[in-house]
């Protein structure tokens, strides 16, 4: 693949020369950028901004993040913990999005620094993976103004989606009962930036995981939300992750409940944007409602009064959301003498894809087990997930 054209240079007092603009008196009267107040949003109780605007703190991230060395040198894809669960001063999407900083120029930074660490080495294809991404998505969407959406929309498997405001609403207000997914929401409305993984986490219990919501429904949310919105991107992950295209892992399901947990067993993402259940110990701050009694009463925090209760029984849900894609993919498949299907839907009729029945844990039948990504059943080998995005799926055997 070739090689991206370099940056452009920045813009210079030597660049401007003797150019000038003439600033009058009432030029910030009549130019400035109005605050929230003038244009009619409430700010009482917003939270402190975690990304200031502009070239200049764009440029300030990319140096710090470039002042990783060692990070670069051992370059591995990106895994979410308890850390990475919080915006750091080096995120760097939002700038991306905004064009506050270029992305060959993050490019070639990237590329330069690693050869002059490794002493002339070209660096592997996964350090740019989060820029090729970025590329790949305005490339499937180019030519396609309805890659947004279902209708009218040809690499899009049309799923035919719930449709349940009162569902949708409590999913994006965060008010579904499983803490992890609530609390990655309230950071989504809070901070307008949420890690990629934990994108996945809500992105699959809103679609094809639990509520069977249509993966539309979250894209407005993302794009109304998120700081590094980005439309073809934003569409593209939400197509991916629903598997409306590009991928068909529909047997892969995020647990709402062990999933976060593997990133951060302690729970503290969970108390920090819910403080409701900041009482709780870290062995039910994922799974409230199997708390007991005493356990809820000393945490201030009663299920069901204080604290919602699981909108679904995640168990049952999932199991009827993998039954329904798969039932879609077999109509599909029906469909093939007659219809040209797109390169990405693969699927293989001969092989038998049956639920396996687990036991549940705890009082309540919302916690589910977690089974490791053992097989993609979808492709009859073994899955290309990473290891980041597998932990805490569910996994079921053909």
């Amino acid at each position: 693949m070739r090689l991206p054209a370099k940056p452009e240079e920045r813009i210079t007092l030597e660049t401007i020369g003797e150019a000038k603009t003439p600033v009058t008196i009432e030029h910030d009267e009549v130019y400035g950028v109005p605050t929230l107040e003038e244009l009619g949003f409430d700010t009482e109780g917003l939270v402190s901004k975690v990304f200031r605007g502009g070239e200049t703190e764009a440029l300030q991230r990319l140096h710090r993040h470039l002042e990783r060395k060692a990070w670069v040198a051992s370059f591995e894809k990106p895994k979410m913990t308890s850390q990475s669960l919080f915006p750091s001063q080096t995120t760097l999407s939002p700038y991306l999005r905004f064009g506050c900083i270029s992305a060959r120029l993050f490019y070639w930074k990237l590329h330069e620094l690693y050869r002059k660490i490794k002493k002339g080495s070209d660096p592997p294809l996964s350090l740019h993976g989060q820029l090729l991404w970025r590329e790949f998505f305005y490339t499937a969407a180019t030519n396609n103004p309805n890659f947004d959406r279902m209708s009218g929309n040809a690499i899009c498997v049309q799923v035919p989606w719930d449709k349940n405001p009162e569902a949708l609403a409590k999913w994006a207000e965060g008010k579904t009962g499983f803490p992890w997914i609530d609390a990655i929401m309230v950071q989504l409305r809070e901070v307008g930036w949420v890690h990629h993984l934990a994108r996945h986490a809500i992105a699959c219990f809103l679609t094809r995981g639990d509520l069977w919501i249509s993966w539309e429904e979250g894209f407005k949310v993302f794009d109304e939300l998120l700081l590094d919105a980005d439309w073809s991107v934003n569409a593209g992950m939400w197509l991916w992750l629903s598997c409306s295209s590009f991928f068909q892992q529909f047997l892969n399901c995020y647990c709402p409940v062990g999933f976060g947990k593997q990133a951060d067993p302690t729970g503290d993402f969970i108390r920090h944007y819910l403080p409701i259940l900041k009482g709780y110990p870290p062995q039910y701050i994922y799974e409230p409602w199997n708390a007991p009694e005493s356990v809820q009463i000393a945490a201030k925090c009663i299920v069901g009064k204080d604290y919602p209760i699981p909108m679904v029984n995640h168990a049952e849900a999932s199991k009827l959301c993998m039954e329904r894609m798969k039932q879609v993919y077999q109509s599909l498949l029906k469909q093939r003498s007659r219809v040209s299907l797109p390169k990405q839907i693969v699927y293989n009729s001969d092989m038998d894809i049956s639920i396996e029945d687990k036991s549940t844990r705890g009082n309540h039948p919302s916690k589910a087990d977690v089974i490791t990504n053992e097989e993609n059943v979808m492709l009859g080998h073994r899955s290309q997930t990473s290891d980041s995005e597998s932990d805490g799926q569910i996994t079921v055997k053909a």
